[in-house]
């Protein structure tokens, strides 16, 4: 696994695809993802640090996580298929790990919320890369 940093939100409000941007924390290698408008500015409230009156449906789901006790250990963004990427979340609760399916929006902007750390399958970002996706 490589780890990542979020360099970009790309947020076109007039389209339903909007762009984030991976880049590898010790490398030059970067690669955007199509994610959902709703996605898109729920991690850019996380990076920003705006909170709202009440709990949207990113911030229930890191709370929900928070009030079992339980916390985001990292996320991973492990297989592409068809060209789309299938990410996991991997939570920790009393020295035991679970893995979550999840998308990889959704999963992204828990770990903004959190700030666990970003993790891609070195296979699928030498993959992105050669195929020309790296920005």
């Amino acid at each position: 696994m490589v780890p990542m940093e979020l360099s970009k939100i790309i947020i076109t409000e007039t389209s339903d695809h909007q762009i984030i941007v991976l880049k590898e924390k010790d490398g030059p290698r970067t690669f955007p993802i199509v994610i959902g408008l709703h996605e898109a500015w729920a991690i850019d409230r996380a990076v920003k640090g705006i909170t709202t009156p009440r709990p949207l449906t990113h911030d229930l789901i890191g709370n929900i996580i928070e009030g079992l006790n339980t916390e985001i250990v990292k996320i991973e963004i492990n297989d592409l298929r068809n060209n789309t990427f299938y990410a996991k979340i991997i939570l920790q609760r009393n020295g035991s790990l679970v893995e979550i399916d999840s998308r990889p929006s959704d999963a992204i902007a828990l770990a903004m919320q959190k700030n666990a750390p970003i993790f891609v399958a070195r296979n699928i970002l030498e993959e992105v890369c050669k195929q020309g996706d790296s920005l």
